[in-house]
């Protein structure tokens, strides 16, 4: 309980009753976990600054209790409040961030000593049991406050992303997709079925690799050693073709021109040498 003794000397004046002891306890509870109180009441007010001490009036209303806190090191503010019922004092914990809340009921005769209310040593009657009871049931524990610091600043963040952020622009016309949506899969314009049609687009195949020209150059069928670039004996000379250019034979390929076959007639009047 370190620290809570040099709390209750410091405020001692400010506690005269039960509820007061209790409320400065839990108090300090909740700075040990790492907050800081800003003031009394529910609304922010200009006087307002982080203290680990109770603020000036927190005990003028001894039915109800309301101090504010806020985190050392995030954004989080909490809003603590204290009701007085019969013997007993029902505490209620919100996060202002988050809007969860918690709350713990503590037993005034349990856990008090109302005669010695200005003696710190003999005040409290089992603090270490109060002090496990507020905790467990009031504070969240320390992983579960980051978390839910984390998410608030996760959420921030979006909402800043959403309107744009400084750069926001209202006259701009909005993207037609949505931010987070997965955009569609959109097929190859140069495959199917947009190839359709290609080799009439291309008919050389130069692109496509197809063609509406039947090139038997490069058409992939076995090619024959001929190359009519280097001439065809006794039919075209050397030259007569260029390199690579489309040739279609125009009569049989052979060293000589074959003559007449010696099975055909002869023409009337072959062996007439005055004809």
């Amino acid at each position: 309980m370190a620290g809570l003794e040099l709390l209750y000397s410091c405020c001692g004046d400010s506690i005269s009753c039960p509820q007061d002891a209790v409320v400065s306890f839990v108090h300090w509870e909740v700075v040990k976990s790492g907050y800081k109180c800003l003031g009394s009441g529910d609304e922010a007010q200009s006087s307002d600054k982080k203290s680990e001490l109770l603020p000036v009036g927190w005990s003028g209303n001894k039915v109800e209790y309301s101090l504010r806190y806020a985190s050392e090191l995030g954004d989080a503010q909490l809003l603590l409040k204290a009701l007085l019922v019969d013997s007993a004092l029902v505490f209620n914990l919100m996060n202002r961030s988050t809007q969860r809340s918690s709350d713990v009921i503590v037993n005034l005769n349990e856990h008090v000593d109302s005669s010695h209310l200005s003696t710190f040593e003999r005040v409290f009657k089992d603090a270490g049991s109060l002090a496990a009871a507020i905790r467990s049931q009031l504070l969240p524990s320390r992983d579960k406050r980051t978390q839910a610091e984390r998410s608030e600043r996760v959420r921030r963040r979006e909402d800043d992303d959403d309107d744009g952020g400084d750069d926001h622009d209202p006259l701009r016309i909005p993207d037609r997709h949505p931010r987070h949506a997965a955009q569609p899969h959109w097929p190859d314009p140069m495959g199917p079925p947009f190839s359709v049609g290609g080799s009439d687009l291309d008919p050389l195949g130069s692109v496509t690799g197809g063609g509406m020209m039947a090139d038997p150059l490069r058409m992939g069928y076995p090619r024959s050693g001929l190359d009519p670039s280097g001439g065809i004996p006794d039919i075209l000379p050397p030259g007569a073709v260029p390199p690579g250019a489309r040739f279609d034979p125009f009569g049989p390929i052979g060293r000589r021109r074959p003559g007449p076959d010696p099975d055909h007639l002869p023409p009337p009047g072959f062996d007439d040498m005055f004809m």
